[in-house]
């Protein structure tokens, strides 16, 4: 795989869609967690919750985020992105420098996920500067 300075992961707790990109070329990595995650619902006299976050999962997108040189993004549509963050704070603190930005997003195609961290990035990344007349 050739070495993207950016990254942008898209995340939801049954997959993960992480595309390293500069402005011209992309690849992608689909990552899945080892075991399904399931929601817990409380019964009558039992406690409910949420499932506990999924490490190992977590662990596999930090070690994708890795690859990239530069920025990067992350977007989900609800918890899992946050969780990721919070993993991230915890065992991951040299990537948290370089977190641009965390989005709430729906699933979406993976071109338009490219296009929207694209002109996430561009503004304050890939500002071209006039010439001096």
């Amino acid at each position: 795989m050739l070495k993207f300075p950016h990254a942008v992961v898209w995340i939801d707790h049954h997959e993960a869609r992480v595309i390293f990109f500069d402005r011209e070329e992309s690849d992608e990595k689909i990552l899945k967690p080892e075991h399904a995650r399931h929601h817990l619902r409380s019964k009558a006299g039992g406690t409910g919750g949420r499932a506990p976050e999924d490490h190992e999962f977590f662990e596999k997108i930090i070690a994708a985020l890795s690859e990239a040189t530069g920025d990067l993004l992350i977007a989900g549509p609800a918890n899992a992105k946050t969780e990721l963050v919070k993993h991230m704070h915890r065992h991951a603190a040299r990537l948290v420098d370089r977190l641009a930005g965390v989005e709430t997003m729906a699933k979406v195609s993976d071109g338009e996920l490219l296009a929207f961290a694209r002109k996430y990035f561009h503004a304050a990344i890939w500002k071209v500067t006039p010439a001096a007349g």
